[in-house]
């Protein structure tokens, strides 16, 4: 059996973690340390360390606090790795924890961390999953039931002390070219709620000033949310400081291509068994700027879907220049007013296109003005036929299916 390296007790605070830290700096220390060929397990908090309960009420979805996150297992040092390394990630398995067998989704408000699509969905809701093995459902969403894809939202290196000024000042430039947005255009260095692992709580303190919040993916990897990151997937990760900090949490059961609720999968703790090595010089050898992986073999394995497109004219009907951002919002709002001909609320069809096996594709960005977005909705998950018909959107049971009530969003 392979060693369980970094340990998580779900009924204690992160805080008293040593092996959990919630910044990005080049000095938190390293909780372990292995060799190239190396495999071992990780376990992980969810995301927010515990913030969010199984429950039916969103106050604590509203009420969350966002300078904690995201809490991540390690960092963990690979001997040998130099910066200018590649640090190659195979991902063997990936589960839940057998106490917490549930996980949540949930939109923030706009005043606290807003979404992708928060200006049609300004206040906070949430729904809980649970999880049967392969497969989630919830008392939330009725009708809908899908194979999970489990992968870490969250996964990267410790970046230089270069890199992380080069990413503080970048960040900051474009803050302040509006700093009363709501929500703020970037997450900038905090202190006062600064984790650092195994460093001492002054210096922690200290470097939670200039620390790397962790919301945003970089160079290094981090919070980049790929769905098929799974098990059989292979990772290869810039290294920037000796040893090279790898460290992950995040996890999701399932998401859908852009995870557009931000807290927009199914959010959960679990555990990672990955094996590590290493390839010497090999930010060079490849030309790599930024990580590249080769995805899971595994995919849940829907064949039937319905896809609806988005252009570049927002919502207000402005034309906008190739604008992908735009054309996938308006094909995410086209798929959420359908779903709401077969009675979803607004709030369950944006639930589901965040947390089932959704395919985003950018389709066309050469036809000038509009670029085309699409979002490929399977129809199989839903309990009911939702291709159009003559005769109108019904909820025709797939067989002797019961579909029970359950409180909207």
């Amino acid at each position: 059996m392979p060693e369980t390296i970094i340990e998580v007790d779900l009924s204690a605070s992160p805080y008293d973690n040593d092996m959990i830290h919630n910044r990005w700096h080049p000095d938190i220390p390293m909780v372990a340390t292995v060799k190239p060929g190396d495999d071992f397990i990780v376990e992980c908090v969810d995301w927010t360390g515990g913030q969010i309960h199984n429950d039916d009420d969103a106050a604590d979805v509203r009420d969350v606090d966002l300078t904690k996150v995201h809490f991540l297992s390690g960092p963990i040092g690979v001997e040998g790795a130099e910066p200018g390394d590649l640090l190659v990630v195979d991902f063997l398995d990936i589960g839940t924890l057998p106490e917490s067998l549930w996980g949540f989704n949930g939109f923030f408000s706009k005043n606290n961390g807003g979404g992708f699509l928060t200006d049609h969905f300004p206040e906070a809701q949430k729904s809980i999953w649970d999880i049967s093995g392969l497969y989630t459902h919830s008392r939330h969403v009725p009708g809908v039931q899908f194979a999970g894809l489990i992968h870490p939202g969250l996964i990267g290196c410790l970046p230089s002390k270069e890199l992380l000024a080069e990413w503080n000042s970048r960040e900051l430039e474009l803050y302040n070219t509006d700093p009363d947005r709501v929500p703020a255009l970037a997450t900038l260095p905090y202190g006062d709620t600064a984790h650092m692992g195994r460093m001492s709580k002054d210096d922690a303190t200290k470097a939670g000033l200039e620390a790397a919040r962790t919301v945003p993916p970089r160079e290094h990897g981090g919070n980049c949310d790929i769905k098929d990151l799974s098990r059989g997937s292979k990772v290869f990760f810039p290294v920037y400081v000796p040893g090279g900090g790898l460290s992950m949490g995040d996890l999701h059961f399932s998401q859908g291509d852009g995870e557009i609720t931000f807290c927009g999968a199914i959010e959960m703790a679990g555990w990672i068994h990955i094996k590590v090595d290493l390839i010497k010089d090999g930010v060079r050898k490849y030309g790599i700027k930024n990580p590249i992986f080769k995805p899971s073999p595994i995919t849940p394995t829907y064949n039937d879907y319905l896809i609806f497109e988005g252009i570049s004219v927002d919502e207000g009907g402005v034309q906008h220049y190739l604008d992908v951002h735009i054309a996938y919002r308006q094909a995410c709002l086209n798929a959420i007013e359908y779903l709401k001909k077969f009675g979803y609320s607004g709030a369950q069809a944006y639930a589901i296109l965040g947390t089932a096996p959704c395919q985003g594709h950018i389709s066309g960005v050469v036809d000038i003005p509009n670029a085309c977005a699409t979002l490929w909705l399977p129809s199989e998950i839903f309990e009911f036929d939702i291709m159009p018909t003559a005769s109108g959107p019904t909820k025709e049971l797939k067989g002797d299916i019961d579909v029970p009530l359950a409180p909207d969003l």
